[in-house]
């Protein structure tokens, strides 16, 4: 599922040469491969496959991904963790957020429900002064206050969005806010470290719902079509490799430069609701998506200027 997180990717403490178009582009892919994974759900879901048999697959594809890319050069230590505890909240928060995100999806347009979620960096941005310490900063409020507004837009009670997946949305916003906060405070890790314990726990407890959720699902998973099947398990590719797509991406260009381009991941999503199931925004769904937009790059070249003019 797509990630507004990026914005709050981890540090790498070793950095190749800045190449800002390198990591345009990467991060550009990662968008694309994100809003398919958030795509091939939401039709997976249409055709009678349950949450929890959809969101298992996904994982575990992810990891076995995750781990034939990382283990053969970083090895076992990779697995070692200086935080397991954050990086454990980190987890729950990540599982949470995919499973209400693919709960908005299920009721609501592919554009509206990626809007919601991107409230989520601004509500980072505000909480962020409690919790990580950073200086408080007015831009920071007033850019979270307007990206709301824009929510308000999209939400409205004349869009006719079922509120079940306005709620679902509003809360995987919440659990991203949260998991893009945990991101920051287990930067001291390795980013391969903290994909792998989000995607390995992940699969663990998504592993202990099977017994529940497997023999209610066992003849639809039987009687699927090849290409449901290859869909479903597409999930787990394109999210696995979105994520590593991103990391990169941060390793080429620094993340305030990086930032406003996030945001081009709301038109992705609008095209291909467009394409596949002919849902097109109106024109002030359109209206909230843009001040969304503009509040989050504003706030970003905001942040990229101050950090510019920082000392050392």
């Amino acid at each position: 599922m797509s990630r507004p997180a990026s914005a709050a990717a981890p540090v790498l403490t070793q950095r190749p040469a800045q190449r800002p178009l390198i990591g345009i582009v990467l991060l550009l892919l990662s968008l694309l491969c994100l809003t398919t994974l958030d795509a091939s759900g939401k039709w997976v879901m249409g055709t009678g496959v349950p949450l929890l048999i959809l969101v298992w697959f996904r994982y575990i594809v992810h990891l076995l991904l995750v781990l034939a890319f990382v283990l053969p050069t970083k090895g076992l230590g990779i697995l070692q963790s200086k935080t397991p505890g954050l990086q454990c909240l980190r987890a729950v928060a990540m599982l949470g957020a995919t499973l209400t995100f693919f709960t908005a999806l299920r009721y609501l347009p592919q554009a509206e429900a990626t809007a919601i979620i991107f409230i989520s960096p601004l509500i980072m941005l505000a909480v962020a002064p409690w919790i990580l310490k950073e200086p408080m900063r007015k831009t920071r409020w007033v850019a979270a206050g307007v990206g709301f507004v824009g929510v308000l837009l999209v939400i409205r009670p004349s869009a006719g969005l079922p509120i079940a997946g306005v709620i679902a949305g509003l809360i995987t916003a919440c659990l991203f806010a949260t998991q893009h906060l945990t991101t920051r405070l287990v930067a001291q890790d390795n980013p391969f470290t903290t994909m792998l314990w989000s995607a390995g726990l992940g699969t663990l407890a998504l592993a202990c719902t099977l017994p529940f959720s497997l023999p209610s699902a066992w003849s639809t998973l039987t009687h699927m079509e090849p290409w449901v099947w290859v869909v479903m398990l597409s999930t787990g590719f394109t999210g696995g490799v979105g994520h590593l797509l991103q990391i990169q991406a941060y390793r080429f260009a620094p993340a305030s430069m990086l930032a406003p381009f996030i945001y081009l991941q709301m038109t992705v999503a609008a095209t291909m609701g467009w394409l596949i199931w002919s849902h097109f925004p109106d024109a002030t769904t359109w209206l909230g998506i843009a001040i969304i937009c503009t509040s989050g790059v504003v706030n970003s070249l905001i942040e990229w200027q101050r950090s510019r003019s920082a000392p050392a």
